[in-house]
């Protein structure tokens, strides 16, 4: 018996919505607009928070040393003792679950009354999640191909991420895994010429890398995949009794050595191949094989039969009586072969193996009209059917005299049927072109899809649904056509509509700023997660691939793909346009902002640089790098540690270090090599710069190294370590890099030399990183989403003969995203480490160091950073003094009026200027520059405007700091309140007498003074004026008075 806590971790994590190390938000369901809300049942419980690891802690607290003693805990003891077990979470939360719990109002819990609540409120929460999840679909898309005849497979190969399909005529195309055809290689065979025979089926043998193609000349080929030729024949089973024309092949993935390729024929003959040691060989060589390993080896069916092989055997069944076999399928759970024809007697065959595993035992289903084809689902245990009388029967394998359900709803015979095995929802395409998706629990379609189908009346179909993926192949004749599903935006809150491409924290005004594919910009208050604004099509359609802020972070500046950098204020005015891209579209990869440059790089192997002296222009072309080209491929990314080193990296994996005063390169860093360059830059490499040309230069001549065309060694992110300020005495490393394979390498620039690599993500293609001012902690990202933090804070502090390879101490490790992450921020934020990270699958992530949940922008509910992270404590002291010493010492990039914050005074532009700057209101404009003007503007010398030291501007609400107020601290009532009496009651007359009478100013005047000696002779002057003229009129008036009276 299992006890309840190990119910809960036995239960699967797509069901229980928990993750395995993993914190993740709860799910959410998208508005229309693309901003987010919890409207999903529990969201904002507590228990839809807690990982496994959560729910072991609580099990502990719970258990006692005697087994027979049940512990319970009081609602005091329980949020008590739960706020400082999990480590996280606030004492509101734990008393509200502990309130929910007890329902019957005991006063108390145990560990029974918890798992049950949390396995009930679990179970619905997915099976309500599961009601709602009716896939979106994008427009149908009809794939270019070079196919001439029926297409008769698409496979998946998971080892390449490639997709294959064989048409009839025997032309084998290759995609990538997006989908883009690659190449088209002819399949042949040796003794019939290409034109006498048909393909009928292919199969991948993932575990040998291998495909299997059969024939219509009685034979089936086996392709090496990995071979330096292009798919040479491995081996050839010829000699069968019938044409196979359906086939499928299973292998045991915790034992790959036993794997069973079966398939069917024209004659209603089911065979099966059993290989019992593939991994080694499929085939045994025949005694009078050739010596030449590469030939194709010839296997005799009838040598097969008769057992010559060791290493494999055979099975097969006569029992559908000659009817052409339309379908085949092995299923290890069953331990059967499934087998279908178009006959309504022995329609579906099931040949369950023996103990011996060598026989067979016949059960078959008779299907009116027959069927076309069938899928079986393992967990439901249920076979679907679909037939040629329009319906889709649900078949229990054990019950062979009706169906279990019948799905109705199409009006034409059904040619396709698949289940969609997560979701346990089955997919039907009928005849007449129509494609429903079914509840299988509620036996209900859900969904119908008629699309733009070919309008042709005859054609062959092939249906293919890749749920990895989400992608659904429908072939009609030589045409393949897709339909992909949308990304579910209920499984997960997003930040923007786009996938995120970028994301930058401004320690002024404590906001994280992403940008999107869709060339929209956001801004979110880190404390509390809140949208402040949003700035829409800042470069059209572009995407935006890169951002940075000026030293004053009051500048924020934006690279696109459409070749140009833009420089804005935090009101949405673009105030300069760099024209990066020569030609129009360029991959800007990264924006170094410095004290006299800036530099930009990612589409060629040269820096484009752009001096601040031009500025008082609003289009701004690049000018010359002095230093020339010294990358032999493109540069990635940049770095630069003051007062002087530049470093750069490129695709083939070279780190070029250069003086940044004098723009020259001086050395070459390479995990294979490192070389000095000359100073002086040669006169072909001018020229090579200034064309941009992508021809190598002289000298490189010189070098005989091979060059990395694979980016095996990539360059993605380079970091200095600029607090290790004593790393020159100690020989330590002051250089951090990452990127290909998932290495992150230490440089020490000063010498030279690689002095460690570690694996920081493994199988995967390339990683990023990002690390802290006091550079103690490393965060990386790899392209599954997943987030690692490293301490190196002593890690690689002193120079060693040997390179190290042990890696650093892991702080934690989780998946905050689904996707890509593609990019990273560590910040400081209330003296807490904050590790910011932004993702392909739309969303930008907030975490910390301790067990908490990833906190997501965008989420309903606003946060308290303060209090959610249980975080260590930065000496913030010795932060703000550095940061307060970088400032005295780095000028910002603009001029003084520039920096300011206040967009009413644009005292930097010119009156042409400011009529060329372009607003963008929050949220909802659209701005569209004229990008055709970025080319008519010629570079001419301008005064320069660079020099001025400012102070940092702050914002209105820069200094604002959001929190839940504080308690008010009780008041007592003042005095005369408590005793009116003795403040406010009348005193006797008699005791007037008492109070003493105040002396006179003439006694305790110290000094002798008068107005002349206090008040200016202007002032008296005109008092004696105003007082005459004031006489004067009295007395007028006086005499006007009297002349009246007589």
């Amino acid at each position: 018996m299992l006890k309840r806590g190990e119910v809960i971790r036995s239960y699967p994590n797509s069901v229980l919505g928990l993750n395995m190390g993993t914190q993740s938000e709860p799910t959410c369901l998208e508005k229309a607009e693309g901003l987010t809300t919890s409207e999903d049942y529990g969201t904002d419980l507590l228990v839809n928070k807690l990982s496994v690891e959560d729910f072991v802690k609580i099990q502990q607290v719970f258990e006692s040393q005697d087994p027979s003693q049940t512990i319970c805990m009081p609602r005091e003891e329980f949020v008590q003792k739960m706020t400082e077990t999990v480590g996280w979470g606030t004492k509101e939360e734990y008393g509200e679950l502990f309130d929910k719990v007890d329902v019957a109002q005991d006063g108390f819990i145990d560990w029974d009354k918890l798992t049950s609540f949390i396995l009930l409120s679990l179970y619905e929460r997915d099976e309500r999640a599961k009601a709602t999840i009716v896939p979106q679909w994008n427009d149908l898309e009809f794939l270019p191909g070079k196919h001439k005849d029926t297409i008769q497979k698409v496979v998946f190969l998971k080892s390449s991420s490639r997709y294959l399909t064989i048409s009839k005529e025997g032309l084998l195309g290759i995609w990538g895994e997006n989908l883009k055809f690659q190449e088209a290689l002819p399949i042949t065979s040796d003794a019939i010429k290409l034109k006498h025979l048909w393909v009928t089926s292919l199969v991948s043998l993932e575990n040998v890398n291998k495909i299997a193609v059969a024939f219509t000349s009685k034979e089936i080929c086996f392709y090496d995949l990995l071979s330096k030729e292009e798919f040479p024949c491995q081996y050839k089973l010829q000699g069968l009794q019938g044409a196979p024309i359906c086939m499928d092949y299973w292998y045991d993935p915790t034992d790959p050595k036993d794997s069973i390729l079966s398939f069917g024929d024209i004659n209603g003959k089911v065979q099966a191949i059993a290989f019992t040691a593939a991994m080694i060989s499929l085939f045994e060589r025949p005694a009078n094989a050739c010596d030449d390993e590469e030939a194709t080896m010839t296997i005799d069916w009838a040598d097969l039969l008769s057992g010559c092989q060791k290493c494999c055997h055979v099975l097969q069944h006569t029992i559908h009586h000659g009817d052409w076999v339309r379908q085949v399928t092995y299923n290890a759970s069953l331990d059967a072969f499934i087998s279908s024809t178009m006959s309504s007697t022995n329609t579906v065959v099931l040949a369950w193996r023996e103990k011996s595993k060598k026989l067979l035992k016949m059960t078959s289903f008779n299907i009116a009209q027959g069927i076309h084809a069938f899928d079986y689902h393992s967990r439901l245990n249920l076979i679907a059917t679909a037939g040629i009388n329009n319906k889709v029967c649900l078949w229990n394998p054990y019950v062979l005299s009706k169906p279990v359900g019948v799905l109705w709803g199409h009006s034409a015979s059904v040619i396709a049927v698949q289940f969609f095995a997560e979701r346990k929802q089955l997919f039907s395409f009928s005849k007449d072109k129509v494609l429903r998706l079914w509840d299988i629990q509620h036996q209900l379609s859900i969904q119908r899809i008629a699309c733009s189908f070919p309008k042709s009346q005859d054609f062959t179909c092939l249906f293919h649904f890749d749920e990895t993926h989400g992608r659904l192949f429908i072939s009609f004749n030589n045409q393949l056509a897709l339909l992909a599903m949308k990304n579910e935006a209920i499984k997960k809150v997003k930040s923007h509509l786009k996938a995120v491409t970028c994301i930058l924290y401004n320690s002024l005004l404590k906001q994280v700023i992403s940008a999107d594919v869709g060339s929209t910009v956001s801004f979110w208050m880190i404390e509390t997660g809140q949208k402040i604004k949003q700035f829409a099509g800042c470069h059209g359609n572009a995407e935006i691939s890169t951002m940075a802020l000026d030293a004053n972070e009051t500048r924020l500046l934006t690279g696109s793909t459409d070749g140009t950098v833009k420089v804005w204020d935090f009101n949405g005015y673009c105030h300069h346009i760099l024209n990066v891209g020569q030609d129009g579209v360029v991959e800007i990869s990264q924006i170094l902002v410095l004290k006299k440059t800036i530099l930009v790089v990612g589409w060629e192997r040269a820096v484009t640089v752009f001096r601040p002296q031009n500025f008082n222009q609003f289009f701004i072309q690049s000018e010359e790098w002095k230093g020339g080209v010294h990358h032999q491929d493109d540069i990635l990314c940049v770095a630069f540690l003051p007062p002087q080193t530049l470093a750069t990296g490129s695709y083939d994996g070279e780190i070029v270090l250069w003086n940044n005063n004098t723009e020259n390169a001086h050395h070459v860093l390479h995990p294979g090599y490192q070389r000095q360059l000359t100073s002086v830059v040669d006169v072909e490499a001018k020229k090579l710069n200034a064309r941009r040309s992508c021809a190598d230069q002289a000298t490189q001549a010189d070098r005989n190294v091979k060059i990395d065309t694979e980016g095996n060694n990539a360059v993605m992110r380079l970091c200095f370590l600029e607090a290790r300020k004593t790393s020159t005495a100690t020989g330590g490393a002051n250089l951090v890099s990452c990127g290909a394979s998932g290495y992150v390498r230490f440089w020490d620039t000063f010498k030279k030399v690689l002095l460690a690599e570690f694996l920081a993500h493994s199988g995967v293609r390339s990683i990023i990183m990002s690390t802290d001012k006091l550079n103690h902690y490393l965060s990386t990202g790899d392209p599954d989403g997943w987030l690692k933090i490293w301490n190196i804070e002593e890690y690689c502090t002193n120079s060693t003969e040997s390179k190290i390879t042990q890696t650093p101490t892991l702080l934690r490790s989780l998946q905050p995203h689904e996707d890509r992450i593609s990019s990273l921020e560590v910040c400081e934020s209330g003296g807490h480490l904050l590790i910011i990270s932004s993702s392909a699958d739309c969303s930008v992530c907030v975490t910390g160091l301790s067990d908490a949940p990833a906190l997501i922008f965008g989420q309903a509910s606003h946060w308290n950073i303060e209090n959610y992270f249980s975080l260590p404590k930065w000496n913030t002291n010795l932060i703000e003094s550095n940061t307060q010493e970088e400032s005295m010492k780095v000028n910002p990039l603009f001029s003084e009026e520039e920096s300011c914050l206040d967009s009413t005074e644009h005292s930097l532009l010119t009156e042409e200027d400011k009529n060329n700057a372009t607003p963008i209101l929050p949220e909802e404009m659209d701005f569209h520059l004229n990008y055709k003007r970025r080319n008519i503007f010629k570079k001419k010398p301008h005064k320069s405007c660079y020099g001025e030291t400012i102070q940092k501007s702050t914002s209105i609400f820069g200094s604002l700091n959001l929190r839940t107020l504080k308690e008010l601290p009780e008041v007592n009532k003042p005095a005369f309140l408590l005793n009116p009496d003795k403040y406010f009651k009348e005193e006797p007359e008699g005791d007037e007498s008492l109070i003493s009478e105040l002396p006179l100013l003439s006694e305790t005047l110290k000094a002798v003074f008068d107005e002349k000696s206090l008040f200016p002779k202007e002032l008296l002057y005109r008092e004696r004026q105003d007082k005459s003229l004031c006489q004067e009129t009295n007395g007028e008036m006086k005499i006007k008075k009297n002349k009246k009276q007589l």
